[in-house]
């Protein structure tokens, strides 16, 4: 029987996401599907039919006001009880996801305010599950099976769509992912159930990463330690009009290396920043410009600061001016 266009038939149920664990690309990959992992808001969108719908983010919270150019999915999934899985992402001039931007659109709760940055930074949801459809549960058919049921739905417009996925191929689609600059790579077992709430070895996700020297021009004491000890150091870029701040880095350091680097830091100290632009950082130490440091960084964000920048190591190999 069709859904009934005028009245929801069902009443679909709250479902958590479910969630990759990170890991390397499966060698053996024909049991496998590869999407692209979009840089942006994990979001589950209920619909009970009748027009509205309600987007939850990961942490559970009720995000419906801050995309209100979302609500028109509504009018798309009318008469059918529905749950998706998808990430709200924000799309730059080359159609790519921009963290930067969407943050602009994050946290907002006015609706007016809502509504008038959804016509400057529109988001874009991109559906890549579904969990339930008109009153059946599909947490346990397979993701082969889910992406059938998703395709038939034909959710593509101006806000949303439901990009495909490579059967295979891993290598291939990691290859496209990092010439596109995406910002990384999800695996999923064809044959995996839906899993909420869960970090699954079913689903794994490969993330790009770009390798980097720094110069280290400051540091932050380690909350809660005694004496000089640093938790981050403060880090930049040389550019022609001088040593440019690119953000803060203090994971990824061992103890020995937080006790090398302080009595390094100790020796270089000087009384201001060496940065060309202002570091709203408080409880800022100031050095000379001479260490070198190798970090990962997931990208440049649009302030032109590293995305989840992890140290590496010291460069004492390099200085500043090679």
């Amino acid at each position: 029987m069709a859904p009934n266009p005028e009245r929801a038939p069902f009443a679909p149920p709250s479902i958590a996401p479910m969630l990759a664990v990170p890991g390397p690309l499966p060698v053996h990959d024909e049991e496998w599907a590869f999407e692209a992992k979009w840089d942006g808001a994990r979001c589950v969108l209920t619909s009970a039919g009748d027009g509205t719908v309600q987007l939850t983010s990961r942490a559970g919270n009720d995000i419906t006001v801050t995309y209100p150019e979302l609500r028109a999915l509504g009018g798309i999934l009318r008469g059918r009880g529905v749950v998706l899985d998808g990430e709200v992402v924000v799309l730059d001039a080359l159609g790519r996801p921009d963290f930067g931007l969407l943050q602009r659109r994050m946290g907002v709760v006015n609706a007016r305010h809502a509504t008038r940055l959804a016509q400057q930074t529109p988001v874009q949801f991109v559906v890549f599950d579904v969990m339930f459809l008109d009153g059946r549960s599909l947490l346990a058919s397979s993701y082969r099976e889910r992406r059938q049921v998703l395709s038939g739905l034909g959710l593509a417009g101006p806000h949303w769509s439901t990009p495909g996925y490579v059967h295979g191929h891993g290598a291939r689609t990691w290859e496209t992912v990092v010439r596109e600059g995406l910002e990384g790579v999800v695996a999923k077992r064809l044959a995996s159930p839906y899993t909420p709430g869960a970090r699954s070895p079913n689903w794994r996700k490969t993330k790009r990463v770009e390798t980097l020297d720094v110069v280290i021009g400051g540091w932050t004491r380690r909350r809660g330690a005694a004496g000089d000890v640093p938790g981050a150091v403060l880090v930049g870029v040389d550019t022609p009009a001088g040593l440019r701040y690119a953000g803060s880095v203090g994971s990824g350091m061992s103890e020995r290396e937080l006790a090398e680097l302080a009595a390094y830091l100790a020796v270089i100290a000087r009384p201001t920043s060496p940065f060309t632009d202002p570091v709203r950082v408080t409880d800022a130490h100031w050095v000379e410009p001479r260490l070198v440091a190798e970090v990962t960084a997931s990208e440049w964000t649009v302030a032109g600061r590293l995305r989840h920048p992890v140290w590496q190591r010291l460069r004492p190999d390099l200085t500043r001016l090679d």
